[in-house]
This record gives C-alpha cells, sequence and structure tokens, in this order.
C-alpha cells in the first residue's frame, strides 16, 4: 500500500536534526512520497534544498514554493523573481502555500489578495498547479479564483475544514480537496464525516500537514505530541471508515490523484 503526503511542513524547527529518522519512518509506513511544504520564499528554498539532500534519486521527496496568506506582508518587489526561479527547478511542483485567511489576519486582507493574485499569475504563467490555504475566506477565495481557473492546470484546497457550502462550491470549480487530521478531531472536525464521502474520485488527496494536526484518533500518541507524516495512515483510516471503503482502495485512489496533481514518478 503507498500514500502520497501532499503537504507536511518538514522545515519546522521541531524536525532539525531528525529528518532522515521522520523520513525513514513514513516509508515504513507506507508514506512512499512526499510533498513538503514552502510557506515563505526562505522556507520555499529550505523545502528544496532538504528534498535534494535527502533524496538524492529524485524519486520521493518534492516540494511547492509560495508565501502563506500570514506573510503576505513580506512580499516586496524581488518576491516574483525569487518565487519564479524557484518555480523553475524540477523538485518544485507547485505554485504555493497561498490564498486567503480571515481567521487571524496576520496580514491586511487588501495585501492577502494581492500577494495570492500574484501566485495566481505565476502559476498561469509557468503552467503550474496551485495549493491553496483558506481559512474563513472561500467566498472571497472563490470570486478570485474564478478569474484565472479556466488557465490554471488544477489547485488543491489544502487542509480542507469548511463546510458543505464552502466545498460544494470548490469541486463545482473543479478543485481538489487536500483532507489533513482534522477530521480526527473529535472538537472540530467531526462535520467532516458527511463531508467527505462526498468528494469525487480523482479530487480527493490526504495529506498530514505535520508537525501539526497530530490525529486526536491515534493510538498510541507520541509523547512529545508532534505530528509525522508516517501518521497519515491514521488519517486513511479515518477517511475510508466515513467515505464507506476500504482503506485499500482509499490509498489507491487518493495516491493516483496526488501522483498525477503533482506529476510524480511511480515507485516500485
Amino acid at each position: 500500500m503507498q500514500l502520497i503526503d501532499i503537504g507536511v511542513n518538514l522545515t519546522n524547527p521541531s524536525f532539525d536534526e531528525r529528518h532522515q529518522a521522520v523520513l525513514e519512518r513514513a516509508y515504513a509506513a507506507g508514506v512512499e512520497q512526499l510533498v513538503l511544504t514552502g510557506t515563505s520564499i526562505e522556507g520555499s528554498e529550505q523545502a528544496l534544498e532538504l528534498c535534494v539532500k535527502l533524496d538524492e534519486d529524485g524519486q520521493r521527496l518534492f516540494s511547492t514554493a509560495g508565501i502563506h496568506p500570514h506573510s503576505a506582508s513580506d512580499w516586496n518587489s524581488d518576491s516574483t523573481q525569487r518565487l519564479r526561479g524557484l518555480l523553475g527547478e524540477s523538485r518544485v511542483r507547485a505554485v504555493g502555500e497561498c490564498g486567503l485567511d480571515f481567521n487571524r489576519d496576520f496580514s491586511p486582507r487588501p495585501q492577502q489578495e494581492k500577494v495570492l493574485e500574484e501566485h495566481l499569475a505565476l502559476a498561469v504563467e509557468l503552467k503550474l498547479p496551485v495549493f491553496l490555504h483558506e481559512r474563513d475566506a472561500s467566498q472571497r477565495l472563490l470570486e478570485i479564483l474564478k478569474d484565472y481557473r479556466d488557465h490554471l492546470p488544477a489547485a488543491v484546497v489544502h487542509c480542507f475544514t469548511g463546510e458543505q457550502q464552502a466545498l460544494f462550491s470548490y469541486l463545482d470549480l473543479d478543485l481538489h480537496i487536500g483532507i489533513t487530521g482534522w477530521i480526527c478531531d473529535e472538537r472540530r472536525g467531526t462535520h467532516l464525516h458527511s463531508l467527505v464521502k462526498e468528494i469525487p474520485r480523482g479530487r480527493l488527496m490526504l495529506e498530514s500537514d505535520a508537525p501539526y494536526l497530530l490525529p486526536r484518533t491515534l493510538r498510541p500518541k507520541p509523547k512529545n505530541g508532534r505530528n509525522e507524516p508516517a501518521y497519515l495512515t491514521e488519517v486513511l483510516r479515518e477517511v475510508a471508515l466515513h467515505r464507506n471503503e476500504t482503506v485499500e482502495d482509499l490509498a489507491i485512489h487518493s495516491t493516483a490523484c496526488a501522483r498525477a496533481f503533482f506529476g510524480l514518478p511511480q515507485i516500485g
């Protein structure tokens, strides 16, 4: 059984000096390929460096490059060129993480929207898929995306946590959906139980978002409380349960979807 983790924050400091061990546990659990999330220019450069350093054959580790909406205020005159350079690297397979976060508003909303449009324009120009972040901003995200969608190869709303209306609107726009351990959280994620069955095959992908979102259904839980890609199997189990699918079937179609979306090579 092969899995692909489409969103892991391996550049997070909590993984420092642990990269190889984390990857070995992931591979042992069947998580054969991982897409490392870039959330800033510097972080995207670090993600690319880790791909090259930890996977010399270029078969298992890939990355995205972008600026998270929390950091939209960091966008400057050099950002477009630096980002374009990163997106030209063979290991970098998507534009992002980019999007809108009206939940925390760490950057002003107009600036978030401007920076999102800069990312979308690059994705159109370079013919790359987009890795999107959205919190409490689905309507505005949809309004912006509609002007670009016909020219984008593909886009995924990563770590989807929204309600039915947002999900159906994203699917109507032919977007992909990423599901994380949020679905395993009995405090805030139970609404996803009925929604995941509405995501068609070919649009659903799985992700850990590690080191965040440790699945609360995981037993035993790690004492350090840190999520890892190896625990993607728990997300797989929970999603399969609520889709009335076997874990094997879900693994096959979600992995095929991720491989096609990011253009990843076959393993084995």
